[in-house]
């Protein structure tokens, strides 16, 4: 038996801007986890895929061609060299809330990689996994950034532009987030296709929001890994983020008011976290006020209140 686990993942900064070559930074939060089982089966056996939470149960000669778990699990195969899948049963299960810009779909694909390469007494670096991962993140987001696929693998901090090297993080002061869930499924794909067609009608008109977005990410890169301009800063910039979101026509009354109430209940700055439409917003609070805030989201409607920490890093 071989089992793997991967964390979710929010971004801080840059969610859609990203998509469009500007920088974005994105955390781990590892208090969501996906998970995936393999145990061997019989010889002669199929491969088989069991997901509960999906409501999947099939063999993979049974999966469709842009099956998401058949895919990924192909793609491992024919990556580690194996010309046929083991007999074996892949169990997959998540506490990440689908469609929710928490990284459901690239924490469950990694996982399934990891448990994959640890079946076959295989190792993979963390960039192998991305790289793995992020051919599947096509079929759920359409042309995503590869933000997901890299901070989950990687398990740390990122500072990520599409297309060049990854760029790992230091975290000088702790940040204490808190994230709450609108209860919407906003399927990515969806959003981001909405906001390309305005794009193209307005090219630069948008190009002008990307731009302003990439300095708010490199300030607050700056912000977080060197720790000089405290707290109050980031939030701040957090709060200009959520301005361009909005302008961006990505936002949401249900975010809207989730924000607005953790800023009111103390948070230094909240903003969208993902896609938007729905999903996840997030707040940067210190740790004192974070029950606070948490509180506050659930009382305006949050259906479920997480709060992470973003640990000092070196």
């Amino acid at each position: 038996m071989s089992e793997a686990t991967s964390p979710g993942k929010i971004i801080l900064f840059g969610e859609h801007a990203v998509v469009y070559g500007r920088p974005a930074i994105a955390v781990p939060v590892a208090e969501v986890q996906a998970r995936a089982v393999l145990h061997p089966a019989g010889s002669g056996a199929d491969f088989r895929i069991i997901a509960p939470d999906l409501s999947q149960d099939y063999e993979l000669t049974e999966a469709k061609p842009d099956d998401p778990l058949a895919t990924i699990v192909q793609t491992t195969l024919q990556y580690l060299g194996q010309p046929a899948p083991p007999a074996a049963t892949l169990h997959i299960s998540s506490t990440i809330p689908l469609g929710r810009g928490l990284g459901s779909g690239a924490a469950i694909s990694t996982a399934i990689v990891r448990a994959m390469a640890q079946f076959l007494y295989r190792s993979l670096a963390p960039a192998e996994v991305s790289s793995l991962v992020y051919e599947v993140e096509k079929l759920y987001h359409g042309t995503p950034s590869g933000i997901d696929n890299t901070v989950v693998a990687f398990e740390q901090p990122v500072y990520f532009v599409k297309g060049r090297p990854i760029q790992r993080m230091r975290v000088k002061h702790p940040l204490t987030l808190v994230i709450g869930d609108t209860g919407i499924v906003a399927p990515t794909h969806t959003v981001v296709g909405d906001l390309r067609r305005r794009w193209q009608v307005e090219p630069e008109r948008y190009e002008g929001y990307f731009d302003e977005v990439g300095v708010i990410v490199n300030q607050a890169r700056v912000a977080i890994e060197e720790g000089r301009l405290g707290l109050m800063a980031i939030g701040e910039l957090m709060n200009e983020n959520q301005e361009l979101l909005e302008s961006l026509g990505v936002s949401s009354p249900e975010l809207d008011g989730l924000i607005q109430a953790a800023r009111q209940a103390g948070a230094l700055g909240a903003k969208l976290s993902g896609a938007g439409w729905g999903g996840n917003m997030i707040a940067l609070a210190e740790p004192q006020v974070a029950v606070a805030v948490a509180q506050a989201l659930t009382q305006a409607g949050a259906v479920k209140v997480i709060t992470t920490e973003v640990a000092r890093s070196t």
